[in-house]
């Protein structure tokens, strides 16, 4: 175990609640690896204390932190600087402190898009991509499927007025060219189009790991080497991933985004070109009894 000195420098995560969150189980792995001194640390922040907190880590020195939920809209009036894609997504999940001010910015596209760069070497200007959901987390895969360049973006949600209001969320930037939102109804003309199929939402999430977006049945359209990819790490695979390998998909899982994420974030707090990501994914899949 390294050991806590006057000196070590304090990064960690802020959320409400924090106690579930994987991020210090990969971030201290990596530090460890990398012989450094720092530590990373979770900090339960109620919404009513998030101003006052934010002054004290500037106090204290903390050099970075990530943020969830709820805090990734709500600090944004708390920094002195958003990068352009944070402002664009509309939340930041990654604080720096740069010149004695507070920077945020997004490493969620990263997160997102890494697996399909690394693994799928593919001309993206020719595919559709649908997207389950349109909270929080679809808005970084719009932009991340934007990025690598989609021809269609399809968003589907419950709610009309919700999905006019993210669509008309994206004018003020180039992403609106290629987006369209559709209700949940239209998902049967959408499917044969998908291929990418990504699921945003929180159903299949523990507790309730029986539950999928979508049926077999509704998925049987996929076209043939579909991607579809869930935001959900826990259970592995989800519902939603064993139903779409059924119809020959490929599956990617939420995992691989947490840890990519993670990794980008680290290198903006150490100002480094690379961290040990293999070591953060061994690290969680081991915390995760998957190793």
């Amino acid at each position: 175990m390294f050991q806590i000195t006057g000196k070590t420098k304090l990064l960690g995560v802020i959320g409400y609640p924090v106690e579930h969150s994987l991020s210090p189980v990969m971030h201290n792995a990596a530090i460890a690896q990398l012989g450094l001194d720092y530590v990373y640390l979770p900090f339960p922040i109620a919404p009513e204390n998030l101003e006052i907190a934010i002054a004290g880590f500037a106090a204290v020195g903390v050099v970075g932190f990530s943020v969830t939920i709820p805090h990734k809209q709500a600090i944004m009036p708390l920094l002195s600087e958003i990068t352009p894609i944070a402002q664009a997504i509309g939340a930041v999940n990654t604080v720096s402190r740069q010149d004695n001010k507070w920077v945020g910015t997004n490493t969620d596209i990263t997160g997102f898009i890494a697996p399909l760069q690394t693994t799928y070497h593919q001309d993206w200007s020719q595919k559709a991509a649908v997207i389950l959901g349109n909270g929080g987390a679809a808005r970084a895969v719009v932009a991340g499927c934007h990025q690598l360049g989609f021809a269609e973006i399809h968003v589907v949600g419950r709610s009309q007025q919700r999905l006019q209001e993210f669509y008309e969320s994206w004018n003020d930037s180039s992403l609106a060219t290629n987006l369209q939102v559709h209700t949940w109804d239209k998902l049967a003309k959408l499917i044969p189009q998908g291929n990418l199929l990504v699921n945003t939402t929180p159903i299949g999430m523990y507790p309730k790991v029986d539950e999928s977006p979508l049926s077999g049945l509704e998925m049987a359209d996929l076209p043939t080497g579909a991607i579809a990819y869930d935001l959900i790490y826990i259970p592995k695979p989800t519902q939603f991933l064993q139903l779409a390998q059924q119809q020959g998909a490929i599956a990617i899982d939420g995992l691989e985004m947490l840890v990519q994420q993670g990794a980008a974030a680290l290198k903006i707090w150490l100002q480094q070109e690379t961290v040990p990501v293999e070591v953060m994914r061994q690290a969680l899949q081991n915390h995760l009894g998957l190793g």
